[in-house]
Parts: structure tokens; sequence; C-alpha cells
């Protein structure tokens, strides 16, 4: 199924309908009274998560959801059914944002997590409504509410507990694949990733979800490359696993870049706990990449794990130590709750 995070829809819910003028006429009542029905409110526009879906590809062929108005009174004191209301179904995740593409209208976060959107106008009264010992035939009916329309915009965020971020190139989608079942897309060169990737991964009895991005260049903050359009795919991450090519020149450099960028981006992304492993180190052999973690260290104040995600070396020691960062932020929000 192709990704999709983004997509721009209309929605409307349903006007009220109409109440009616009517009076009573049956052979051998004289003075019928009044006995216009009340319209029917207009269907609801209502947000529904889904477990089974993961991306918002389907908003890509249909863009309009409108809610079925209400329907008119009538004579006989009958009241105009109720509009049907329309559920979109979004995956867990997905925020609602408006027109601007910033302000958040609802954040979607909860399984099956139903809202109502838009409401549906409310039915306009009949002319029984209005009768009064004062004016025993009133003429006077409301026409029913009109309904809400607006344009908005969803944004997918991916529920994962550790975000995987790095540069093109540093062999994301090779650590991804080689410690869960997910296939990426793998070559090399670079933004061979051009979407989040997901994959379960298990830390002893434990497990997590861990999420691949493409990568980040610099800039990316500013629109620049790929990674940009998906870094809100780990905000909701506890963690984050910094991969850097280690057979690159000065490797912190590259630290730097990502890591400005993370800060440029903002709502919190540098501040989340974070692992630094230093990727690949099977192509510089056991000594040089050590030499190279020294002076890492040493330029960043940063201590990285040596891994090789072809050889899965380090890989486990540096799953574990994910996997006790988000136990930890699973019991705080626990004991939040």
């Amino acid at each position: 199924m192709k990704f999709l995070d983004q997509a721009k829809i209309y929605v409307k819910s349903g006007d009220g309908g109409p109440g009616c003028v009517s009076f009573r006429r049956e052979k051998f009542v004289e003075m019928g009274g009044p006995d216009g029905g009340n319209g029917g409110r207009g269907g609801d526009v209502i947000f529904r998560t889904v477990k089974e879906l993961n991306t918002l590809i389907d908003f890509r062929y249909t863009q309009h959801f409108r809610a079925r108005n209400g329907e008119n009174g009538a004579g006989r004191m009958r009241f105009g059914h109720d509009g049907d209301d329309v559920i979109v179904n979004v995956p867990i995740g997905t925020e609602i944002l408006d027109e601007d593409q910033e302000t958040v209208l609802l954040d979607m976060t909860e399984p099956d997590q139903e809202v109502v959107f838009l409401r549906g106008g409310d039915g306009g009264f009949g002319n029984a409504h209005y009768k009064s010992s004062t004016n025993q035939a009133p003429r006077k009916f409301t026409p029913g509410w009109k309904g809400e329309e607006r344009g908005i915009w969803l944004r997918l965020k991916l529920i994962a507990d550790a975000g995987l971020v790095g540069m093109p190139n540093a062999g994301k989608s090779t650590f991804l694949a080689s410690c869960t079942a997910a296939k990426p897309k793998i070559a090399d060169y670079p933004f061979t990733t051009l979407h989040p990737n997901l994959g379960v991964v298990r830390a002893g009895d434990k497990e997590f979800v861990l999420a691949d991005i493409p990568g980040l260049i610099e800039g990316a903050h500013e629109g620049h490359g790929l990674g940009d359009r998906f870094l809100g795919h780990v905000e909701r991450t506890a963690v984050i696993l910094h991969l850097i090519d280690i057979t690159q020149d000065e490797p912190w450099k590259a630290y730097k870049i990502v890591r400005k960028e993370l800060a440029e981006y903002g709502n919190g992304l540098d501040e989340k706990p974070e692992i630094v492993a230093l990727n690949k180190a099977d192509a510089l052999g056991k000594e040089l990449s050590e030499d190279v973690a020294k002076e890492f260290k040493k330029k960043t104040k940063v201590t990285p794990h040596l891994i090789s995600g072809v050889s899965k070396d380090g890989i486990n020691e540096v799953l574990f130590a994910l996997n006790d960062i988000i136990q930890k932020a699973r019991k705080g929000d626990e004991d939040d709750a």
C-alpha cells in the first residue's frame, strides 16, 4: 500500500429540514388547528480512528464528505427524520488541522476514538410549535438551520516508541531490516527511503515500535530534502536513535547537522532522550572504529555505540538501551494516568 501522510479534505454537516405549515382538515372537524411538524436535524461529521488503517491514501481519491440533510416536517404532526451522520475513518495518530496547516483542531491518538467534528443544523419548527392562546392559527415556520462546512488538512503522525534519524545513506533502513520483520527498500545511494517505515522490535520479553524516516540534510527544517516533512513522525516517540555513517569523513559534523535540524524543527525533538550509534563499523575494523568513536566523543561530548547493520554487531546492546528508556516512559505514562 502506498504511504500518504497528509491530505486535504472538505467536510460538511447536514442542514436542518424546514418545518411545515399545515392545518388539520378532516370531515366533521370544523375547527382543525395547526398540525405542521418540525424538520429533522442535519447529520454530524464524525471522525473515528481505525486500527486497520496506517496511511491516508484513501483520501487521495475521496476528498468530499457530506452528512445528510434533515427531512422536511409534514402535516398531521409528522416530524422529519434526522439526517444520517457521515463517519470519516482515519488512522490512529491523525491530526486534523485548519486550512493554515498549523492550527491543530483535533488530535486522534486513541484506538476507536470517536469525535463529533461538525454538528448538523437543527430542524426548523412547524406552525404547530407556534400555537398559543392568543394565536390559534399561526402560519409561521422556520426553514431549519444550516450545517457547517470547511476545508481541513489531515496529517498523520505515526505512533511509534522510537524514531530512527540520521543523514541519507546512514544505514537506517538496513538497521530496521536487521532487527525487525520490516522490509524497507535498501540500496547504496541517498534517499532510498522515500516514506516512513515501521517495524516491531523485540528486546528480551518486551516489544516496541521503531520508525525509520527519510534521511535529513542541512536545511531540512526549511523544506530542503525529504526529511522535514516526516519529522512529525518522531514527535510522539519516547526516544530517538541517531545513526551516523562511521565511514564518512568527520562523522561528528553529520551528528551536529542533524541535531541542529531537530532543534530548528522544534516541538521538543531536540529535547528527547537520544542514543547515538556509529553504523558500518565492520567496514573500518575494530581498532579504527574505536579510534573514531573516541574522537567523536571528544568533539561532541557524546559516547556513541559501535554497530553494524549488516553484520548485526552491537545491535542488541542498542535495542536494550532503547527499550530501557521506552519502558520508563511507559511507566511514567501509567503513573500519570
